[in-house]
């Protein structure tokens, strides 16, 4: 009892009583700080779950849609750890598409030839949208023949409230749920290439020396090793992360922050949430072990 009151003083101490949506399926009793507005999911290895808050109307994803691209490009031509995969030429389009201003991009040149595995980084660190249709192109032969593709995946993968429309996210008629995408993300962590290239803290363009930083800021905190980042004025905030506390892995999804904002500001609201979040599970974690661990205690998995 005594080991109770204090879990229950501590829980109220990390979240607070602020305003929280309709969740549905709780992690076991895990009491999160679901974010206010939008939509989240998460689930944790091991756990009853996924625990999901907010209205599942599907909205706007953004950047989180190369999520899809990275998965279906790795399914149909998969790397082995250390292997870099076939070299892809870069076309006119995807080197005129890195001056875009109104959208994040790569800055590749027309003619060079970089190998898979740093296309894939140069796409999911930075967030390159050109590089992300250029690899549509490479693969399917046209960017509407590769949606086709993602769509078809979707399907597969029981993602019956998601939509794309392009390979990179950068169209508003790209839309999803939250716990649609905690599917995808389940799916693709389990490739050791996509794991590695997510927790990348930066990648260049070969033969620049410029470091492009990964966009996703929780890396390396709270035991985030991943995924990715999205926002744009419609779509708002999005943030879809891993993290990895007391060997299991957490997964979550964060959609529709500060929507109707500015892309800076909303990719800064779903940052917090998502950090808010992945703090509040690990110190859960870290907790129950302590409890676990304690001589005498009868804390176990179904309490």
């Amino acid at each position: 009892m005594r080991r109770s009151l204090i879990f229950l003083l501590l829980a109220s101490a990390l979240f607070g009583c602020g305003a929280v949506p309709p969740v549905s399926g709780a992690i076991s009793g895990m009491p999160l700080p679901w974010p206010p507005e939008g939509q989240a999911a998460v689930e944790v290895e091991g756990m009853a779950g996924p625990g999901v808050s907010g209205e599942p109307n599907p909205v706007p994803i953004a950047s989180v849609t190369k999520v899809m691209t990275a998965y279906v490009i790795l399914r149909r031509h998969p790397l082995r750890l250390g292997d870099d995969g076939p070299l892809i030429e870069v076309d006119r389009t995807a080197a005129d598409e890195s001056y875009a201003l109104q959208e994040s991009t790569a800055p590749v040149r027309e003619g060079q030839r970089v190998r898979l595995r740093r296309m894939l980084e140069l796409m999911m660190v930075p967030s390159g949208n050109n590089v992300a249709r250029l690899l549509a192109r490479w693969d399917a032969g046209s960017q509407e023949r590769f949606v086709e593709r993602m769509n078809a995946t979707a399907h597969r993968l029981g993602m019956s409230n998601t939509r794309y429309t392009g390979a990179s996210g950068n169209e508003d008629s790209t839309v999803s749920i939250a716990a649609d995408q905690l599917k995808l993300a389940k799916e693709a962590m389990r490739d050791p290439v996509f794991r590695e290239v997510v927790a990348q803290a930066d990648t260049a363009v070969p033969g620049d020396a410029r470091k492009l930083p990964n966009t996703n800021t929780l890396l390396n905190r709270h035991g985030v090793i991943g995924i990715k980042t999205g926002s744009g004025t419609a779509a708002g905030g999005n943030l879809m992360w891993a993290s990895r506390v007391r060997g299991r892995l957490v997964l979550g999804v964060i959609l529709g922050q500060a929507a109707g904002t500015n892309p800076v500001a909303a990719k800064a609201a779903a940052l917090e949430a998502g950090g808010k979040m992945s703090a509040a599970v690990e110190q859960w974690l870290l907790r129950r072990a302590t409890l676990v661990s304690e001589p005498g205690s009868t804390w176990t998995s179904a309490r």
